[in-house]
């Protein structure tokens, strides 16, 4: 059973979201603070949590701090954001923390559970040996292993950001649309966002390129989308 850690400082939203997840199957966990989240995550039951649901709006330690932080313990975690606005500059900067995805409160329990199916269906391993291992001026990876290298040192990096690397690198020189990268990474038939494409590729980018206003691996193609490289 999938366990979730719920983040959400508003008691009402928090227990509906709560009932909504235990009834679709999923164990939960929840916190009403950022604090409490850390401090949940470096404890024993933080072991069995694969997956967090983070509101960006809470007390103290602000969301965007908490998945920096989350992110920094963990490469790993799917973390989906929830945002009360839908400000562009708070979706913005919360995936350039680090989130794999968002959704809007309020947030109707299909679209929550169908988000969270989806990051999970990230976070597996299955289905992604797919083509030839790359190996592009230094950068190499393991597609069986599924792990990426730069000059021998290891790159970690999270679910969502591996899967779009692995799509990328799968056809080198193949241009994509970011709608095509939100079906086949996201899984997203359904309100697509360009921005999470964006700002994956961005976090991808600071973390391989020598020099990420310049990239050598993902590159931009204006007007249509990014491609792996060599030019």
């Amino acid at each position: 059973m999938p366990h979730v850690l719920l983040i959400e400082d508003d008691a009402s939203v928090r227990d509906g979201m709560e009932l909504v997840l235990r009834r679709h199957g999923y164990g939960v966990d929840t916190a009403a603070t950022g604090e409490q989240a850390l401090a949940l995550l470096a404890g024993e039951r933080g072991a069995r949590i694969e997956l967090a649901v983070l509101d960006l709006m809470l007390p103290g330690m602000d969301g965007f701090e908490v998945c920096r932080r989350i992110r920094a313990r963990s490469a790993t975690l799917p973390v989906i954001m929830l945002t009360a606005r839908g400000d562009d500059q708070d979706i913005v900067t919360g995936l350039e923390a680090g989130a794999d995805d968002y959704v809007v409160k309020p947030v109707t329990a299909p679209v929550l559970e169908a988000r969270i199916r989806a990051a999970l269906r990230r976070a597996e391993p299955s289905g992604q040996a797919q083509g030839a291992d790359a190996d592009l001026a230094g950068l190499v990876i393991d597609r069986v292993g599924l792990t990426v290298t730069k000059h021998g040192v290891p790159v970690p990096l999270p679910p969502t950001e591996l899967r779009l690397l692995l799509e990328l690198s799968a056809s080198p020189c193949r241009v994509f649309s970011r709608e095509q990268l939100l079906e086949s990474v996201w899984d997203h038939t359904f309100l697509g966002d360009s921005r999470l494409v964006d700002a994956a590729v961005g976090r991808l980018r600071a973390k391989l390129e020598d020099v990420p206003a310049k990239p050598r691996y993902v590159q931009t193609v204006r007007g249509f989308g990014y491609r792996f490289g060599p030019l």
